[in-house]
């Protein structure tokens, strides 16, 4: 069996996309030759959680657990709400408070590459032991939080294992690093900290064709695309009796489709029957900012909003949707971004309607598998036919897809292609 050591901040019962990556892959590794064992922190400050994913735990994963201690457990004693929000990343993009701003300063100049660094030391300490005692020959480190990797980088200095740092996202690639507030030494810090860790692992895994490509051009290590998926095809429920437009996870300030808000105020007026179809769905953390756009396009009545559900709910959700909402930050640096929704969102069998940066990755795949259609923010014509067109068939009985080549996603295939990688071939 070839052993395995995953180190990740994200485990159940924290909640969001951050979590479902490796739950869910290592149900397979075992079954493909992996013996696997998890090190996570022992007391972390998760801003979401969901404890119905302690059940998805694999039988036979052994979990291991290491003190950490985070400015987020502090912070929380004194603003609880605002340290909640920011570690969602629920942030205003316009008014933001003094004291956001100063929070932000001190995240993004202190703490480097992010709050939780007071993990790194500790860990090294007590997992060189761990390698030795349980021969360890592979490390997996996923971040972020990307001080995961500096776990991983100091381990595989000091031992021989093989290192796999797995970017879920981009470092300083990633559309919020701007506004950080960086100091000159702290950029540089962490574009020294990055390319160290790209160009000293053995293996960089990326999300995404375009991140794997940014992450590329700074290292000569190899960069493999290992692409979120969804763990099973979605059982047919009933749908919806409304038009429902259901978005689930965070809706945050930068992502606000005003096109969108525009397009169905317009609709209610000049279709009949469409003000009382209409039902907007969301499940997960939405900013403030968000609901007051809509509510100032008129659209506050057909709003539903469920909060955060636990994952086996929103597969419910996203199965009996008419339409599901898929929506990213207007930027050149989103473009790389494949949300896990995304692949949860095709196993559902519904249409997809997407809004995003031009060149996005999310509307190729669209694309190639047939599975919804991918809207720029000043496509504000097209994106009104589209909606006019799901709704009349809708109205027909007739809304849905057919999609195809979805299964390459299953997390069951891309683990496959993960084990012929971690096999060194």
């Amino acid at each position: 069996m070839h052993k395995l050591l995953l180190i990740t901040y994200y485990w159940p019962p924290a909640g969001g996309p951050g979590v479902q990556r490796w739950l869910q892959m290592l149900k397979y590794l075992p079954k493909m030759g992996f013996d696997i064992l998890v090190y996570v922190p022992e007391n972390a400050f998760y801003p979401i959680e969901d404890p119905q994913l302690s059940d998805d735990i694999p039988d036979g994963i052994e979990v291991l657990k290491g003190p950490i201690l985070e400015p987020g457990q502090v912070l929380r004693q004194f603003v609880p709400k605002r340290s909640k929000r920011m570690s969602a990343g629920i942030l205003k993009e316009k008014d933001a408070s003094w004291s956001e701003k100063f929070l932000l300063g001190i995240r993004g100049n202190f703490f480097i590459p992010d709050a939780r660094v007071g993990w790194v030391k500790p860990s090294i300490k007590k997992l060189l032991t761990v390698i030795q005692e349980r021969n360890i020959q592979t490390v997996i480190t996923t971040g972020p939080p990307h001080s995961a990797h500096l776990t991983g980088l100091a381990l595989k200095k000091k031992t021989d294992v093989r290192w796999v740092a797995d970017f879920r996202d981009p470092w300083t690639g990633i559309g919020y690093h701007s506004k950080l507030q960086l100091s000159s030494w702290a950029a540089r810090k962490h574009e020294q900290l990055e390319a160290e860790v790209l160009n000293t692992a053995d293996l960089v895994l990326a999300t995404s064709p375009s991140t794997a490509r940014a992450l590329q051009n700074k290292t000569t290590q190899l960069v493999s695309v290992l692409t979120n998926g969804y763990e099973e095809a979605h059982k047919a429920v009933s749908l919806d009796d409304t038009f429902s437009i259901a978005h689930i996870g965070s809706l945050l300030s930068a992502r606000n489709p005003t096109v969108l808000w525009e397009v169905l105020a317009e609709l209610k007026e000049e279709i009949e029957g469409f003000q009382n179809d209409l039902e907007l769905v969301f499940a997960g953390k939405v900013s403030e900012e968000v609901f007051s756009a809509m509510t100032e396009m008129g659209l506050a009545d057909h709003i539903k909003d469920l909060g955060y559900l636990p994952h086996k709910g929103v597969r419910k959700l996203q199965a009996r949707s008419q339409v599901l909402l898929l929506v990213e930050i207007d930027s050149p640096e989103t473009r790389e971004i494949l949300p896990g929704k995304l692949f949860e969102y095709m196993a559902s069998q519904r249409p997809i309607l997407a809004i995003g940066p031009e060149n996005w990755d999310a509307r190729d795949i669209l694309s190639e598998t047939a599975s919804g259609k991918c809207f720029l923010y000043n496509e504000k014509a097209a994106l009104k036919k589209q909606i006019i067109e799901w709704y009349s068939l809708f109205k027909e009985g007739n809304l849905g897809i057919s999609s195809k080549g979805v299964q390459a996603y299953s997390r069951e295939n891309l683990t496959h292609e993960l084990a012929k990688l971690l096999r060194w071939e």
